[in-house]
């Protein structure tokens, strides 16, 4: 079964048993358990539900697989003729996720 999710603002289509990195989810831990309810569409073939916007009662359940850091962006700013120039460098918190179940 598959379906499509909107989580950490960001929407997804998932199977049970994938893999996913996301922005961190707040206040989690390495095999903490995540439900995720804005669950848009789901089904397969003739059972195939679209919600309006999203699916009453359908949950999604992943666990958190481990919390890291992105790779890092460098920021670089230069301002011609004025001198100014300001280097700022920024990494991503993330989250790695495995679908567990999909409930409709």
């Amino acid at each position: 079964m598959k379906a499509t999710i909107k989580t950490q603002g960001q929407q997804f289509t998932v199977s049970e048993g994938d893999v996913l990195i996301v922005n961190r989810y707040p206040k989690t831990d390495k095999g903490a358990t995540v439900e995720i309810k804005t669950v848009l569409a789901a089904g397969e073939g003739e059972s195939y539900k679209v919600g309006k916007p999203t699916l009453p009662g359908a949950v999604v359940s992943a666990k958190v697989l481990e919390n890291k850091r992105g790779k890092k962006v460098i920021v670089f700013r230069k301002l011609k003729r004025k001198g100014m120039e300001r280097k700022r460098g920024h990494r991503q918190e993330l989250s790695v996720i495995k679908i567990e179940s999909i409930k409709v």
